[in-house]
């Protein structure tokens, strides 16, 4: 969790209570927010585990290892360390969201090592101004977490640019275990997976696929207009649902998955306003076949907006049958 403004420490430290010692993790990434840290721990008694968030690419949040602004953090982060402190430093943490714009194993893997480069360098900084102890160096986002795989199951057909990327990622990976620091891999959205993430390629098709994707967004079929071009549909999903993230791949705002009402692939949403999508058919032919009060299902392109809309996700399992209902967790 990272800070959002000091006026979270009550309701953290209420959390921080019911968690016990070091149960509550928070990101730190400016000397100010240390303020914010001392009033969780007065408030509930409890020491915090913290990560200092590192800046390597992406520039949404974060602190630059090699600026003031970090030495300045670590100084104020000093006293409250040790026994009977307000917190204990577990690590070091990145996420490289740029990532996305990738479009192949290599460039995930170069990433990857660009994130681990990135929190060796300012493990060496850390322990030239604070007491030393064993680090873990949380590293990924869903390209770069995914590209591990391409580590322990390096491809016969690999390119000379991804072996090259390999090899230089083992070297860091020992770096990093030479530092008395272990690598721990966020997920991000890997577990729901979405459009946007298979459009990085960092694995293969043939291992990662629209069958992985675990979030789909059930839309109604509102209207139909056989005459406008090949043929459009109005769907009970706009950008509420769906949000406005386009992806890199195709041309649309979700992809209809071929389920129920729909055979085959071609339907996507091509347009959305904010309560409704229209989908617009880019096979081969005409989009005939679907009718009003049909129901498709939307791969989105980011499952962690999509998700956002909607208070509980109904669990299938291989079929149709609703198996179980998720309520989704909310208050970030």
């Amino acid at each position: 969790m990272l800070f959002r403004s000091p006026s979270s420490a009550p309701r953290l430290a209420t959390l921080s209570s019911s968690l016990g010692p070091h149960g509550l993790h928070v990101l730190l990434d400016h000397p100010s927010q240390v303020h914010t840290l001392q009033a969780i721990h007065k408030l509930s008694g409890v020491p915090l585990s913290i990560s200092i968030k590192i800046e390597m690419g992406s520039n949404r949040s974060g602190v630059l290892a090699s600026s003031q602004l970090f030495k300045e953090l670590i100084a104020a982060l000093v006293p409250l360390l040790g026994d009977g402190g307000a917190c204990k430093l577990a690590g070091l943490y990145s996420h490289a969201g740029h990532s996305y714009a990738g479009s192949d194993p290599a460039t995930a893997i170069s990433l990857l090592n660009d994130e681990l480069r990135a929190l060796l360098d300012a493990t060496h900084i850390l322990r030239s101004l604070a007491p030393s102890t064993p680090l873990t160096l949380s590293v990924g986002a869903t390209p770069t977490t995914t590209a591990v795989y391409n580590l322990l199951h390096p491809s016969s057909s690999a390119s000379a640019t991804e072996t090259t990327a390999l090899t230089a990622l083992q070297a860091t990976i020992a770096e990093v275990k030479g530092a008395d620091a272990r690598i721990e891999l966020h997920a991000g959205v890997y577990p729901l997976l979405d459009m946007q993430q298979l459009a990085t390629h960092a694995r293969p098709h043939s291992q990662l696929s629209t069958d992985s994707i675990a979030l789909t967004i059930l839309a109604e079929v509102a209207s139909i207009y056989p005459d406008r071009g090949t043929g459009e549909a109005l769907v009970t999903a706009g950008s509420i649902a769906l949000g406005r993230e386009k992806c890199k791949s195709y041309h649309g705002w979700g992809v209809v998955s071929p389920w129920g009402a729909v055979k085959g692939e071609g339907w996507i949403v091509g347009g959305v306003s904010q309560e409704h999508g229209v989908l617009k058919w880019t096979g081969e032919g005409r989009g005939d076949g679907i009718e009003v009060g049909a129901r498709v299902r939307v791969w989105p392109n980011h499952a962690c907006i999509a998700g956002t809309g909607f208070g509980w996700y109904l669990v299938v399992d291989g079929g149709d049958e609703v198996v179980d209902v998720w309520v989704r967790w909310r208050g970030w």
